[in-house]
């Protein structure tokens, strides 16, 4: 059996990918700082259904605590490290700035040089469609700058992707970084638009909808991106040879085995449609309350998935209407309402 060490499982997708991954027969050990930025009560529940599984273990400490990090990554020996854990959200990073650096480059870091002790057969690193920033051109492709990023977090995760980039080329590392966009689903992060909508919604409350609303997203379903990160393991980026070309629409570096790739439904949604679906599963009509656009917010978001089809033969299934019905099902019975 394959054994995968995964930062953040007790986080939101690395609950999700971490129990999928067990489901397909992975041996997985789990690092979680446990940080207080949303309910750990929450985090506490996703590890709790993990550890039920016995090929599952975690270790609690901050991606900053060098030397319990080392101790279990080179203790475990992986074959295949993702790293997941991060400081999140784009509106907290005008609030804490630091923190952002602290764990999206200082804990990125600290990754990657395990990743060069250890020479894992593929190193996985999540990123954001929020590196994208002011790029006026939809859908995003890979091959597209991202050299305009809107906020402290968008720029700590480029900063990421630099960083990774230059182990992938000094030290051989084969690395895919994942761009997420709009992750929604079941056992969800409370700071996110659609679960702080449903839950004012069925409390009767307004809902704040930025920019007048309008906005585009591109809303990924949970099931989706993981399923697409389990079939990306499997390619691993290879070094071009010296002075081969690189095919087109392919992200991968001309001098590092190393590649991004886009996950997302590839479908841009007006914002307002997305609360009408939300409204649907609820059963209930929204009062909105609509606002100026929030600072560093960007319009639209839109994945070109084109290169994650290619290498994986894979694309996201679930429409949002499903999605948003098994995550209003769960809130109700998670929250007992």
């Amino acid at each position: 059996m394959r054994k995968v060490f995964i930062t953040g499982t007790a986080g939101f997708i690395g609950y999700h990918l971490a129990k999928h991954l067990l489901q397909h027969g992975f041996v997985v050990r789990g690092y979680d700082g446990m940080t207080s930025y949303y309910d750990v009560e929450l985090k506490r529940k996703r590890h709790a259904m993990l550890l039920q599984n016995p090929n599952f273990a975690a270790t609690e400490a901050m991606l900053q605590d060098v030397a319990t990090l080392d101790r279990q990554i080179d203790g475990f020996a992986p074959d295949i490290i993702i790293h997941l854990a991060a400081q999140a959200g784009v509106r907290y990073s005008l609030e804490d700035p630091r923190s952002y650096v602290d764990s999206n480059i200082v804990g990125t870091f600290n990754v990657l040089e395990a990743a060069r002790r250890l020479a894992p057969a593929h190193l996985m690193i999540a990123s954001t469609s929020s590196v994208y920033g002011a790029n006026p051109s939809l859908p995003f492709r890979e091959t597209d700058k991202a050299d305009h990023p809107l906020t402290t977090y968008a720029a700590t995760k480029k900063a990421g992707e630099a960083l990774a980039h230059s182990y992938a080329h000094l030290w051989n590392i084969p690395t895919t970084m994942f761009r997420f966009f709009t992750v929604y689903g079941t056992w969800g992060r409370p700071d996110l638009a659609y679960f702080k909508f449903v839950k004012a919604i069925l409390q009767g409350e307004p809902i704040d909808v930025y920019n007048n609303g309008d906005m585009w997203r591109d809303f990924t379903a949970v099931a989706d991106l993981v399923e697409a990160v389990r079939l990306l393991v499997d390619v691993p980026p290879v070094r071009p040879l010296p002075d081969s070309d690189v095919e087109p629409g392919d992200s991968l570096s001309p001098v590092a085995p190393f590649r991004v790739v886009n996950i997302g439904a590839s479908e841009k949604l007006y914002l307002m449609d997305v609360i009408a679906a939300i409204e649907a599963a609820v059963g209930r009509k929204a009062d909105c309350r609509f606002l100026a656009m929030q600072k560093g917010d960007a319009p639209a978001t839109w994945a070109d998935t084109g290169l994650l089809r290619r290498l994986t033969g894979f694309s996201p299934k679930i429409s949002l209407s499903d999605g948003m019905a098994e995550f209003v099902a769960w809130y109700r019975a998670e929250y007992s309402i």
